[in-house]
């Protein structure tokens, strides 16, 4: 007799809420001028022009990686999915310079945290864009579908992405 046997729920996925991890305006990655991001060969996203160089974490997490010129760091949810925030293009060439990291690999973080501070006038006169990326990178089982939300943001306030959990 089937009839009170309870039917097995099938788990939902778990969305990640990516927040704005700067303030200014969140565009399609096909305007970074740069075909590793433009292109998504590096993931799925979303880009900021931002209008202030403050990096905030986009989700409560732990710092996965910082890179040595500290231009762009890892952010990894519980759930297994990463951000790559990357700031500007080819800000590798300035070796650290106008960059200010706020935290260390292996630290924990809470949705809003300084992370990174950067000086937009150091980069842009050095005639690098300073549009930054925030990427989902390629190849992590725990992602599925990524959802955009373009729009004028404020860090810490605003989702800009929207990640199923597989």
């Amino acid at each position: 007799m089937g009839f009170f046997r309870r039917k097995k729920e099938q788990p939902t996925p778990e969305t990640v809420w990516v927040k704005a991890p700067l303030t200014g305006e969140a565009v399609g990655l096909a305007q970074v001028p740069d075909p590793a991001f433009a292109e998504k060969m590096m993931g799925e996203g979303i880009a900021i022009i931002p209008s202030e160089g403050k990096v905030m974490a986009p989700f409560d997490g732990k710092v996965a990686n910082l890179m040595k010129s500290k231009h762009a760091v890892i952010i990894e949810h519980a759930s297994g999915v990463q951000a790559l925030i990357h700031v500007g293009v080819d800000t590798v060439s300035l070796k650290g310079e106008g960059f200010t990291a706020h935290v260390s690999e292996g630290d924990s973080v809470t949705a809003g945290q300084l992370l990174l501070e950067f000086d937009s006038a150091l980069i842009r006169g050095r005639e690098l864009p300073d549009i930054t990326s925030i990427i989902i990178p390629h190849g992590l089982d725990a992602v599925g579908e990524v959802t955009e939300y373009p729009g004028q943001v404020t860090a810490g306030q605003e989702n800009v992405l929207a990640v199923k959990v597989n």
